[in-house]
């Protein structure tokens, strides 16, 4: 039998949003463009795919619809009932069908209108049957509006029902309205179900779960019952009519003995007897609730021999009549006492109540078909008496540590806890707990014996001097002297009294600059991740001057007029004509000199070789060793290779081989916007 969730169930969409749903699909799915000149079976197939496509999202959605709606035939009956309870099977079945009707006349249309486009002469002629076509299908879905509403608000309801488990461990409260249905399941599960005094508060079934002998249970709240015709019942009522007749579960009959619900026991009673034949084989229990307004001894007679009537009917009736063969001490079992203010007697009830669905759970599986493949598996070994041992002679043997810790129990000696001696002991944070009175030693001495430490396989203790502290006393004095000394000698470093009184100065400049780098060094090594990288043409910000230099250096006695006239003389625009000095060098510049003396090397006039008038490292520099290039001679030769190579390249606008680059035939900036003048022609 399928398992339904009936949460996962899809939102169904309204007729109007369908229909937009499938054509939009179908207008992003299949192409768009269709032209005159095309051969007129390309046209056609063109039409018959968008004809197909549609019919099959109709299809696929409607099929999806139709599968995850629960079936009536297929589900659990307690399932079956509810959903007629809720919804009218007939209503239910009847949109349902109609969406599958609509489903197969979709096919059936897009199945003909396929067959009259295989026979189109035109493109006028396929448009036209493609257009009839989705135009059907659409007014077909359009006529099945109703149905899709009437689904969403039943999909819409039972995405709020309550998951509930027929074939689970249940308990299942019923009984009038207001005799405390709703608060006893708040007490036994962790469910908040409204609680209210006025009747049919509670209007559907709500369910909560507890545990009991570590096994889940599922406690399920009905909405009260009256005591009339079943045709007669209304909506709310019949939710707890199919519970009680289709949930194996533990049913707890709760009666309000105060009365204070506005109905009388005797009105109770009837209603008991009127819908007991739904208890059939089912483990009952008549629950008397709010005793703490008045007791079952305050009962009046009357009232006394209807709740021993219900309880003798409930014995008679309960799991096949089990309770009624054990006898009258099955009483208890079936009456219970309690009170949902108080919480008197509740969690006796649900312990009474789960032992018997237990038990009736196992009888019925021991009563079935199946319990003879189980008890096949199963061996149950039993001890045998041995031989010359009588029974009882060998009574059980207690450890003397055991015997004397009862005895001290059976004293009054109680034991500390560590949460005890934690509190006499300064409390949370101050008190450490001792890990080591537990160890299990050979010698209990040994508890409290410092643990060596292994490093590397080695006891650590085995490297240590013993006269350790002795000779750490002794370098921490012979240090403190040789710190003595040290400050000693520096002071009579310090002593400047030999000196004149120029080499003092001298002395005191060379300290301050000292200071300055140290200082400087300081400042770069500290911050260098944080201070950002000046290019060299904002070096002069740092004091790196011509005149700087000239100061710098004139401080050491040296004279650095012509450096600083070299570096102005370089500094300036470059002039068209060049001195001899210049091109054969003096006294002041570097002479450029080629493999033979001072002759001069031979210009290379290249397109890229022209920047040697600029700077001659650029092509009169040694080749890089490893560049396969021999001389400076090859290497100019292979720059002029390189600039015929890019000649043609250059004529045709390209930046070398690899520049395949198709540039815009129609740029769009001269191809855009009106025309200039008056016209009136707008090209965008």
């Amino acid at each position: 039998m399928p398992t339904y969730n009936l949460k996962t169930i899809g939102v169904v969409p309204g007729a109007k949003d369908f229909i937009d749903i499938v054509l939009s699909k179908t207008q992003r799915g299949t192409p768009t463009v269709v032209h005159n000149g095309w051969a007129i079976q390309r046209i056609r197939q063109f039409y018959m795919r968008k004809v197909k496509f549609t019919q099959q999202n109709w299809n696929e959605k409607l099929s999806q619809i139709l599968e995850e709606f629960p079936k009536v035939e297929d589900i659990h009956p307690f399932y079956a009932d509810l959903l007629n309870v809720l919804y009218d099977k007939d209503h239910y079945k009847l949109a349902l069908g109609q969406l599958n009707t609509a489903r197969n006349l979709i096919d059936r249309v897009a199945q003909d209108y396929i067959r009259l486009l295989k026979y189109g002469d035109s493109l006028y002629r396929c448009k036209e049957l493609k257009r009839a076509a989705l135009g059907r299908m659409c007014t077909l879905m359009k006529r099945q509006g109703p149905s899709l509403a009437y689904l969403e608000q039943v999909r819409q309801h039972m995405s709020r029902l309550p998951s509930i488990d027929p074939n689970t461990r249940t308990l299942l409260l019923c009984g009038y309205p207001n005799v405390g249905k709703s608060s006893m399941m708040n007490k036994l599960t962790r469910a908040d179900v409204e609680v209210q005094p006025y009747a049919f508060t509670t209007k559907s079934l709500y369910v909560g779960h507890t545990d009991y002998k570590y096994l889940r249970w599922q406690v399920i709240d009905t909405p009260g019952i009256l005591d009339r015709p079943l045709e007669e019942r209304n909506t709310i009522e019949m939710q707890s009519i199919t519970a009680l007749a289709h949930l194996r579960a533990a049913v707890l009959y709760l009666v309000d003995i105060s009365e204070q619900c506005g109905y009388s026991i005797a009105q109770q009673a009837a209603l008991f007897h009127s819908i007991k034949p739904l208890f059939a084989n089912k483990p009952v229990l008549i629950v008397v609730n709010k005793i703490d307004a008045r007791r079952m001894e305050d009962l009046a007679d009357a009232d006394r021999q209807l709740v021993d009537d219900m309880v003798t009917e409930a014995r008679k009736i309960s799991s096949g009549g089990a309770a009624a063969m054990a006898g009258d001490g099955a009483d208890e079992t079936i009456l219970m006492a309690m009170s949902t203010l108080n919480e008197e007697g509740v969690m006796a009830v649900k312990q009474v109540a789960c032992d018997r669905l237990l038990s009736f759970r196992v009888e019925m599986k021991v009563a079935g078909k199946r319990i003879g493949d189980v008890l096949n598996k199963i061996h149950v070994a039993q001890p045998r008496p041995r031989d010359g041992v009588a029974p009882g002679s060998r009574p059980p043997v207690i450890p003397p540590g055991v015997a004397e810790a009862r005895a001290r129990r059976a004293g009054g000696e109680i034991k500390k806890t560590e949460r005890d001696l934690q509190e006499e002991n300064g409390g949370a944070g101050v008190y450490s707990a001792d890990l080591r009175k537990h160890f299990l030693l050979e010698n209990p001495e040994w508890k409290y014996d410092i643990m060596p430490e292994i490093m590397d396989g080695h006891n650590i203790l085995d490297f240590v001097d013993p006269d350790i502290d002795a000779k750490l006393a002794e370098l921490e004095r012979e240090e403190a002297e040789l710190e003595a000394q040290f400050v000693a000698e520096g002071a009579m470093e310090d002593d400047d009294e030999g000196l004149t009184e120029e080499q003092q100065e001298d002395l005191r400049a060379i300290r301050a600059r000292k200071r300055v780098l140290v200082g400087e060094h300081r400042s770069k090594k500290n911050s260098h991740r944080n201070q950002a990288v000046l290019p060299a043409k904002l070096a002069n910000a740092r004091g790196r001057t011509a005149e700087a230099m000239t100061r710098s250096l004139g401080a050491l006695g040296i004279d650095a007029s012509k450096v600083v006239d070299r570096v102005r003389s370089q500094s300036r625009g470059r002039k068209r004509e060049r001195s001899a000095s210049k091109a054969h060098g003096d006294e002041d510049g570097d002479v450029e000199m080629g493999e033979e003396g001072g002759k001069s090397k031979k210009r290379v006039h290249s397109s890229k070789s022209r920047s040697m008038s600029r700077g001659r490292s650029l092509s009169l520099a040694e080749p890089r060793p490893g560049s396969g290039l021999k001389d400076v001679a090859q290497r100019n030769k292979g720059i002029k290779m390189a600039d015929r190579a890019q000649r043609r390249m250059n004529k045709m606008a390209k930046v070398g081989e690899s520049d395949r680059a198709i540039p815009t035939k129609m740029p769009k900036h001269l191809f855009s916007g009106k025309k200039p003048g008056h016209g009136t022609r707008n090209r965008r």
